[in-house]
């Protein structure tokens, strides 16, 4: 089945300022910074791979603008680079409207013969870098009064799979610390909701993951294929905006694939 024609903007997040983790690419973080922008915001890149992120922010900045396209490297497993990210946001936009933090890794590997390593590696980037980015944007909202996080979990923290031990208990924890900081946040008015997506085709997946791995993965899912990066990019513009304005601690799953 061949995916539905892609959505204009509909101006859902005009004059708002956002910022977006590993966001260079073709990935899930790029096709969410171009709908953003597509969706009237400022938008505020940011990615651990300093020459990919400057050649997508060039790119975005040819088509959107610079006055509405910015850039900064950041690593999400430094505290210090985490901090200087806001910092940036703040003296370049005065406010953050809206952070999505959809920094992670994965592998594959058994656990018996996985290196502690390996699971620390997984752990600090999928999990520790999204609880880093989540205090810090939830240190600059809690002063706004209002605000949204999006974090990006993956069906991997519902269901089990061989050889993701490290990266299942990663997602499942971003899940759970989306749920309870949702509940606190609620306190000064910020939203914090979770997409859980399953198989979005892009480069980087096809160089790490077997062509029969995916070919399994794509069987399972209800419409036989997998999600273009833009179709999960919706549903974090759609928990975003306004729309969604009475949900928080919610993990929307972006897939069949959900139990």
């Amino acid at each position: 089945m061949t995916p539905p024609p892609y959505v204009p903007g509909h101006g859902l997040l005009k004059d708002r300022a956002v910022v977006i983790t590993a966001a260079a690419g073709a990935g899930i973080g790029g096709a969410t910074a171009r709908r953003c922008l597509e969706e009237g915001a400022r938008v505020l890149v940011s990615d651990a791979h300093e020459r990919r992120l400057a050649a997508s922010a060039r790119e975005l900045e040819k088509e959107f603008g610079a006055g509405r396209v910015a850039a900064q490297p950041c690593d999400v497993t430094s505290e210090e680079q985490v901090r200087a990210l806001y910092a940036f946001a703040a003296e370049r936009f005065g406010r953050v409207d809206v952070a999505i933090n959809n920094a992670g890794l994965g592998g594959t590997a058994d656990l018996v013969d996985m290196a502690d390593e390996q699971w620390d590696r997984v752990i600090d980037i999928t999990l520790n870098g999204t609880m880093r980015c989540t205090r810090a944007a939830l240190r600059m909202m809690r002063g706004q009064g209002s605000g949204v996080i999006v974090n990006n979990a993956s069906v991997i923290g519902w269901r089990a799979q061989k050889g993701q031990s490290h990266y299942a208990a990663a997602k499942a924890g971003v899940m759970a610390l989306t749920r309870c900081a949702a509940l606190e946040a609620a306190d000064f008015g910020v939203r914090i909701n979770a997409v859980s997506p399953s198989l979005a085709m892009h480069p980087h997946l096809v160089k790490v993951t077997s062509e029969e791995l995916l070919e399994e993965l794509t069987r399972r899912e209800a419409f036989g294929r997998y999600a273009e990066p833009w179709e999960v990019a919706n549903v974090i513009v759609f928990l975003a905006s306004d729309y969604s304005s009475y949900m928080t601690g919610e993990v929307v799953s972006v897939s069949s694939q959900h139990a």
